[in-house]
């Protein structure tokens, strides 16, 4: 098939290189514009970039895809298909109905559940059991377009977003392989979505980072594994600002402590914070200007000890 691809983060580039294994023409790729990043400041490729840099590929970067010149430059490629994967941009009418088998979506959820920006974290951060990957026509609506393939991932219980995310990425590139091979030979069916059963996983706000330790501990738990290793979940302890990396749930006979307090120091594990209910073991924490460390290392260094408030 002629491809147009259009990515921009890690999450794409396994979906890109299956693209070039398959045999497909990849036509060209569109990425988001080169952002600054870092204490310097210093422009920087989107991964999908540096990819298709690698491999050869011609680059496309409109800062809105609605732009006149970049519309015309996708009709001269006159691809088949346009295959998306956590681009960035709202595609306009005028993209979706350019190529004949459409604008296909390599999606980080098992659709209708968890439409929007942030399927892989919100499904950790909420507990769910299982997630996996869906591949969708797109439609003018956010998500909502119908269906074609799906795959499940098992979410363990000690899975950060950073390992799903991986696993997913690679599950959606071999899903990505079966879906356009199904289209070129015509034996893929539309599904249409039950728009009864959506959810919605909206964009990460800095609220959403922010530990309340009134809550239950298991999710509490989920939280900090659902951030895990980006943003990072925070706490403040006398007003320094605490990024929490890693935690278990330890059952809990002190009822009567307040959320967020410091209920006991261990020496090799951690230290154990009261929550709404039960208790949480800190075990890997960074200190606001440092790096990640134990748990039991930064209570010595920082003075944590039993009767602590945390988040005040």
């Amino acid at each position: 098939m002629r491809v147009v691809f259009m990515g921009t983060p890690e999450f794409a580039v396994p979906c890109l290189d299956t693209l070039l294994k398959e045999g497909h023409q990849v036509l060209g790729v569109v990425t988001q514009p080169d952002r600054p990043k870092g204490r310097g400041q210093q422009m920087a490729f989107s991964p999908v970039k540096v990819a298709a840099l690698a491999a050869g590929l011609p680059v496309l970067q409109p800062v809105k895809v609605r732009e006149p010149q970049f519309l015309a430059q996708l009709q001269d490629l006159a691809p088949d298909v346009i295959v998306v994967v956590a681009f960035g941009q709202v595609l306009p009418g005028e993209i979706l109905d350019l190529p004949p088998f459409g604008c296909i979506n390599v999606h980080a959820s098992l659709l209708p559940k968890y439409r929007g920006a942030a399927p892989i974290h919100w499904s950790v951060i909420n507990g769910e059991k299982v997630t996996g990957i869906t591949t969708m026509y797109m439609d003018r609506g956010l998500d909502t377009g119908d269906m074609l393939l799906k795959a499940e991932l098992e979410i363990r219980p000690e899975d950060s977003v950073g390992i799903i995310h991986d696993k997913l990425s690679c599950i959606g590139a071999q899903l990505l392989a079966d879906t356009l091979r199904g289209l070129s030979e015509g034996k893929l069916a539309r599904i249409p979505q039950n728009h009864n059963e959506f959810t919605y996983a909206p964009m990460l706000k800095r609220q959403d980072e922010c530990i309340d330790w009134s809550i239950d501990g298991e999710k509490v738990v989920n939280q900090i594994r659902g951030m895990n290793p980006w943003p990072g979940a925070y706490t403040t302890h006398k007003t320094k600002i605490i990024k929490v990396w890693q935690a278990q749930s330890v059952s809990s006979q002190n009822h009567h402590l307040q959320a967020g307090q410091v209920v006991e120091v261990d020496k090799n594990k951690g230290f154990i914070v009261q929550t709404g209910q039960g208790q949480v073991l800190v075990q890997e924490v960074q200190p606001q200007g440092g790096k990640r460390m134990a748990a039991a290392a930064f209570a010595r260094g920082y003075g944590i000890t039993p009767g602590d408030l945390l988040g005040e």
